[in-house]
């Protein structure tokens, strides 16, 4: 093929899949290939892709740990928003995807590749996600996606390709592989395909790998402090810790307290529903933490401007458009409501569920007793101020009533 392409960089995890993608490459595009795999807390060594991207003649090898990066600036900005995908999904796969697609166009730069290339099929989000990403970030680049131009379409086909071209597979972990397609990084791990593709087909116990059952669950709870400094988490118990360590930490315990499974059918952008289940403990717990945090700090319009605006926030992030002005644009709006969202709130897991205990910040809170108290408030608040209020407010209602009775 006679394409003008010298070099790309692959996104390269080491797996059959993309070594096949490798190879391709090379034989279809007769071009150098870079590979980048990137750790993001998906709980498999990296390291090993370097031995097979060297076995099959690559020079340039990137293997880098984006874990603080993706939990610092990709994660936690998130989570700011409280955004939720159509009311159950936290995104924990879509909010990967810009990082990924960052350092691709990073790495491009720097070895002078002129185009970058990835695993994803022609039928998901994943495609989207990378490719509005690397536009956004490199105008110019071209864009490889081998699933929508070559026609190994199956796994008997890639079988063949793979030992037609001496790309090792490992028959013994082909035959224990999970039967799902599945994506883990730091904030969640997902399974989709097989049995799950009937939306009335419950997933099998054995499927989850990150949580318990909440009926194995522990029967005593577990008791949680979460400090947050400027709508992040800072520390847990008092113990200063990263965002990726935070991650890390609720991730195990929250999971094993039988905590973020679901089990959602959700509109991809490209127009079919999809139905996955995903395994989210920390996430789960940080929205949940986040939300009574704010309810103690934040102005109350603030607060309902959030939650207008969070589905918006939501769907550019789950579409692809992290990259784009307008999310830029809200994420400055968010940040600034976060400058008073200080303080602790006390969580506590039990079989499944993350129940708030209490909350409070000493330097930012709204909450005034001798106003809300429903003993005697010593004069803070005038009762009979609320007379007038009603009236304004029911102004119009009463009006259109009379004009009913005229009709």
């Amino acid at each position: 093929m006679s394409s003008g392409v010298k070099k790309v960089v692959l996104a390269y995890s080491g797996g059959l899949d993309t070594s096949i993608i490798l190879k391709w490459l090379q034989d279809v595009y007769n071009c150098e290939v870079v590979t980048f795999t990137a750790d993001i807390g998906q709980g498999e060594e990296v390291e090993p892709a370097r031995a097979k991207a060297k076995a099959m003649g690559i020079k340039e090898i990137y293997i880098d740990d984006l874990r603080e990066e993706y939990a610092r600036d990709f994660v936690f900005p998130m989570f700011r928003a409280n955004a939720v995908y159509e009311g159950e999904y936290l995104l924990g796969t879509s909010i990967a995807r810009p990082l990924i697609a960052k350092r691709l166009i990073e790495i491009a730069n720097e070895t002078g590749a002129d185009a970058i290339s990835h695993g994803a099929t022609g039928k998901g989000n994943d495609q989207v996600r990378f490719e509005l990403g690397a536009y956004a970030l490199k105008p110019d680049v071209k864009v490889i996606a081998p699933w929508r131009e070559w026609d190994l379409l199956s796994r008997e086909k890639l079988m063949k390709y793979a030992e037609e071209n001496g790309i090792e597979i490992d028959y013994a972990k082909q035959g224990k592989k999970s039967p799902y397609s599945m994506d883990a990084n730091l904030l969640h791990i997902s399974y989709e395909g097989d049995q799950l593709e009937d939306p009335w087909v419950g997933p099998e116990d054995d499927m989850w790998r990150w949580t318990v059952s909440p009926e194995q669950a522990p029967d005593e709870p577990t008791i949680l402090t979460l400090t947050f400094e400027r709508g992040d988490i800072v520390a847990i118990d008092g113990k200063a810790m990263s965002p990726a360590t935070v991650m890390e930490h609720l991730n195990k315990v929250a999971g094993a307290n039988g905590v973020g499974r679901d089990d959602i059918v959700e509109n991809r952008y490209v127009g079919m529903k999809s139905r996955g289940c995903y395994e989210t403990p920390a996430g789960t717990v940080m929205l949940k933490a986040h939300r009574a945090i704010e309810s103690l700090t934040l102005d109350r319009n603030a607060a309902h401007l959030k939650d207008e605006l969070m589905p918006k926030y939501a769907e550019m992030i789950y579409n692809g458009y992290w990259w784009s002005p307008e999310r830029e644009a809200l994420q400055a709006l968010i940040d600034k409501t976060q400058e008073t969202v200080n303080g602790d709130v006390r969580i506590k897991l039990y079989k499944g569920n993350v129940i708030v205990e209490g909350r409070r910040s000493e330097s930012d809170s709204l909450f005034d007793a001798t106003i809300a108290t429903f003993e005697d408030d010593g004069g803070a608040y005038d009762q009979k101020d609320a007379a007038g209020f009603i009236k304004l407010n029911a102004l119009r209602l009463r009006v259109g009533a009379r004009r009913k009775k005229m009709r």
